[in-house]
């Protein structure tokens, strides 16, 4: 779908958050220490698979770690972001037992708890067989871009990211809904991005992005490759953000699928990250 004309979106106000390399270094030991010393981040709920279950692949199982993170982070201050793991469709969903499933219209029963509401969803993940549009709420709007993990994003996936959450901003001025992204994880990808557009639009300095960031997501970004580029690479250029080619699709699903029976659970599997 085509854009048929130029976005031109009010700035948003810079944070005033400072920090250091050293500062963020220190937030990140912290946060390792806590993820290997404790099975819940972000909440009740959220359990650590056991190591037998983290070994086994099968075709089209729970991503691998899913269970590791908890679902979803907050509302970063000052933004429209809140990050979150994939969402799972039913058919996964039903494979994890019923206390740790997350799907879709979870995600939105869990932004609406802290008094939010979701407006658009960016799908970050290099698949799509997590879940498909017809499981995205009619209430959101969906917007996908293929990243592959454990790579830095192109300068062309970073400007269409930008380039959508400038769209929505535009066409959201009157409302304060929630701009949501995810990954695998939630974490990785998703935290680049997320950190790339405070640094490079917002104009926040890339440890006060970071730490940002995590606090607001409860886990802290694992690959260094990503930290080392948002703290030493210069700026991606922000030609071209407001002259979108994309827009987001709206989600076809009008209903919730039907609840889990009671004890209802299939043999968990695990799959690689995608």
């Amino acid at each position: 779908m085509t854009l048929r004309t130029n976005v031109n979106v009010m700035p948003v106000a810079p944070l005033s958050l400072t920090g250091s390399r050293d500062s963020y270094s220190a937030t990140l030991g912290h946060c390792l220490k806590a993820s290997a010393g404790s099975k819940t981040l972000c909440g009740p709920g959220v359990s650590t698979m056991p190591n037998q279950q983290k070994r086994r692949k099968r075709k089209n199982g729970i991503p691998a770690r899913w269970l590791d993170y908890c679902p979803i982070g907050q509302r970063i201050p000052g933004t429209r972001f809140i990050a979150f793991k994939v969402p799972l469709k039913p058919s996964l969903n039903c494979r994890v037992p019923k206390a740790h499933s997350f799907g879709l219209w979870d995600l939105l029963d869990s932004v609406e708890s802290q008094n939010q509401e979701l407006g658009l969803i960016i799908d970050l993940s290099f698949t799509t067989k997590y879940y498909m549009l017809t499981d995205v709420p009619q209430s959101c709007s969906y917007f996908k871009i293929f990243i592959q993990g454990h790579h830095i994003p192109s300068d062309a996936a970073i400007l269409s990211f930008k380039r959508v959450v400038r769209r929505f901003l535009k066409e959201n001025q009157d409302n304060d809904k929630l701009i949501g992204v995810h990954c695998t994880h939630g974490l990785n990808r998703t935290g680049y991005l997320v950190c790339r557009y405070l640094i490079d639009v917002d104009g926040l300095a890339p440890p006060a992005a970071l730490e940002l960031f995590n606090s607001c997501r409860g886990h802290c970004i694992e690959r260094q490759n990503y930290v080392d580029d948002l703290q030493r690479a210069p700026k991606r250029s922000n030609v071209g953000m407001d002259g979108s080619k994309e827009e987001a699709i709206r989600g076809l699903a009008v209903q919730r699928p039907p609840p889990r029976e009671e004890g209802q659970v299939s043999q968990t599997t695990t799959g690689k990250q995608e």
